[in-house]
């Protein structure tokens, strides 16, 4: 074996081995690091559907499957917006909706510093015939400012006059020190 290959086989390891440690450990709590201060956080959000854009949409045997980005507004102590990359997957013989994908908040937490924060294990789930909707929300990858860890539940609380879903949420961040 070539020492670049070598290296090449030694970093695929390495990259494997983290990703499964990092799939184990989804959706845990923020790891206790010394100085982290875990806090209380609630506030408001309205899911800016109207603005949505619509990627793709396929028809599947019991419903749909619809891929497209949105934005969501958060108010409270999450101050903020998240960009939303979803997967819409609906369920019209059982009347439910399930969202998941990728998420990036950007804002602040309890007055921070501005903070990006990505969460890809996010799940909503709808139910069509009601409209209650619960969900959880794991904003767990740091992506920029200061390093803190949310994990927030979710309930939806109705929808504005032009029809965007709104809710409150309340849960718990970890700022993790230096």
């Amino acid at each position: 074996m070539t020492p670049l290959r070598g290296i090449l086989a030694g970093a695929a390891v390495l990259v494997t081995h983290s990703a499964a440690i990092c799939a184990q450990s989804r959706p845990a709590a923020a790891p206790v690091t010394r100085g982290a201060t875990t806090i209380a956080v609630s506030g408001n959000g309205v899911d800016q559907l109207t603005t949505a854009l619509i990627h793709s949409k396929e028809v599947v045997p019991n419903g749909m499957i619809q891929k497209s980005t949105e934005i969501v507004d958060l108010t409270g102590d999450l101050k903020g917006r998240v960009l939303y990359h979803v997967t819409s997957v609906f369920d019209f013989a059982h009347g439910t909706l399930v969202n998941t994908g990728d998420q990036v908040y950007s804002g602040t937490v309890a007055g921070s510093e501005p903070v990006m924060l990505h969460d890809d294990q996010f799940r909503f789930d709808v139910n069509l015939a009601t409209g209650a909707e619960r969900g959880r929300v794991y904003l767990l990858d740091h992506i920029a400012g200061p390093k803190i860890r949310c994990s927030l539940d979710v309930v939806g609380t109705g929808k504005t006059a032009e029809g965007n879903p709104t809710f409150s949420y309340t849960g718990q961040c970890t700022f993790l020190g230096g």
